[in-house]
């Protein structure tokens, strides 16, 4: 079986995110079909979108994956799931928000799954923690990561300790 990279967003701002984040990483290391190859610092970053809740603690991680986009993405949202995870609105403070990023060089859309992720490029609470594991990365169709980053300057993200 071909292994593919991918790269997942995390985050998290409800029932103690720190450990939420990283309890979502180490599930994601036993994942069948799933490998965790790289794992960021965790940042904290204010909300987007609806703003009237707590900071959020992200990360992102590198897997490798013998798993189809859908199919990893299906097992992200059942760990969201087992994590607590609910979808009261969209941007409602949550447990636990895991997000294919990028999947190898992939450009992808079908109901429910966009690859690269459709706003990655504009939130430096994705770009600082996917530089910091793939400080080389290009995003498909959009360009380098770090040249990204640059433009998200006046988003206040702290990498925490």
């Amino acid at each position: 079986m071909i292994e593919h990279t991918a790269f997942v967003g995390l985050g998290s701002n409800l029932a103690d995110p720190h450990a939420q984040v990283l309890q979502a990483m180490r599930e994601m290391a036993t994942l069948p079909q799933v490998r965790l190859v790289q794992r960021s610092s965790l940042y904290r970053s204010a909300p987007v979108g609806y703003v009237d809740q707590p900071d959020f603690i992200n990360a992102v991680v590198q897997l490798k994956t013998t798993l189809s986009p859908r199919d990893l993405l299906d097992t992200l949202l059942a760990l969201e799931h087992r994590c607590g995870r609910t979808r009261e609105f969209v941007n409602a403070p949550r447990t636990l928000d895991l997000d294919v990023l990028m999947y190898d060089d992939l450009q992808h859309h079908e109901h429910g799954l966009t690859i690269p992720h459709p706003q990655m490029h504009l939130r430096a609470f994705v770009l600082q923690p996917l530089l910091e594991i793939a400080p080389d990365c290009v995003i498909p169709g959009i360009g380098k990561a770090v040249e990204r980053a640059r433009q998200c300057d006046a988003q206040q993200v702290e990498r925490l300790a």
